[in-house]
């Protein structure tokens, strides 16, 4: 399940996150297709070399992923009082932790997966929106994905994705919390960064 969490927050790569790119249902709709393309195009690049496909996903994630307040939201009461910077060293600890365990997964995504939008709900005054899609497979039913989107200086980023009812902030809050209880931020944040625990980890 944490690899279609992965997967469906991935589809968003595509998306641009400028005031002038629409409406967030309209980014998905519209722009998920693209790293499927690219992903597809590259495919034999990016297998003769992981680390430009890192590369690839790591920079598309900054320009659609809020990456800083998903993983404050993911720290949940352990973020309180935090410093900024050790919110940044853990949200990039966890990124790359997650595109090393799960990021060559992507090269096996099925280029001809459809993305659905069924509707878009706007939460507390609009100033978030809840983007419900389906993955649409050619073997298989539907897979229900929701996105949730906030509007920043920086246009509409994501900050959550929800597969078939599982979040992405609910799972690594989970794990971390246990975590978080027995070591502090700074010793989680080596231990993600060096591969000593694995984000996701069952």
């Amino acid at each position: 399940m944490r690899a279609l969490i992965l997967g469906g927050l991935f589809l968003l790569l595509g998306c641009v996150a400028q005031a002038d790119a629409g409406e967030p249902g309209r980014l998905v709709e519209a722009r998920s297709r693209a790293v499927l393309k690219e992903l597809t195009a590259r495919r034999n690049e990016f297998k003769g070399n992981p680390s430009s496909l890192h590369s690839f996903v790591r920079g598309e994630l900054s320009a659609i992923f809020d990456r800083e307040y998903s993983a404050r939201l993911v720290l949940g009461r352990h973020s309180r009082g935090m410093p900024q910077e050790k919110i940044t060293a853990f949200a990039d600890a966890l990124t790359e932790n997650l595109l090393k365990r799960y990021g060559d997964a992507l090269l096996d995504v099925d280029p001809g997966v459809e993305v659905d939008v069924k509707s878009e709900t706007p939460l507390r005054g609009g100033k978030i929106v809840r983007v419900s899609s389906e993955i649409l497979r050619r073997s298989g039913p539907p897979v229900p994905v929701d996105y949730l989107f906030r509007e920043t200086a920086q246009g509409w980023l994501a900050f959550d994705v929800i597969v078939e009812g599982v979040s992405y902030v609910q799972t690594y809050r989970s794990q971390f919390d246990e975590l978080l209880r027995n070591e502090s931020i700074d010793a989680l944040t080596a231990k993600l960064a060096s591969g000593a625990i694995a984000a996701g980890a069952e």
